[in-house]
């Protein structure tokens, strides 16, 4: 399925899977998400800004993501966390940003 992370005006595509982390995809594409805790929701390193159009697409966070992004200091109303985020279908072409320090 077609990904799309943007950087300004710059659109790159890259793959996934139906059923693999949007973490897994990230990091399969070489973008720069650590993931430090490996996906248990321990650290905010994952944290992508999930474009608005698309946002409604996503099922809710998790009361347990929220806190994560709580704690995020350049968090989004549009922030999740990757780790969090099973592709399915419906997430054809999804697009998102990676927040800047």
């Amino acid at each position: 399925m077609k990904l799309f992370v943007i950087d300004g005006d710059a659109v790159s595509e890259f793959a996934g899977e139906p059923g693999e982390r949007l973490l897994d995809a990230c990091q399969r594409a070489g973008l720069p998400l650590e993931g430090t805790c490996g996906g248990d929701m321990a650290c905010a390193t994952c944290h992508v800004v999930v474009r608005a159009g698309d946002f409604d697409r996503l099922p809710p966070a998790s009361e347990e993501e929220e806190d994560m992004l709580d704690l995020v200091p350049n968090a989004r109303r549009t922030s999740r966390l990757a780790c969090q985020i099973v592709l399915t279908p419906a997430l054809e072409e999804l697009g998102l940003s990676l927040p800047t320090a």
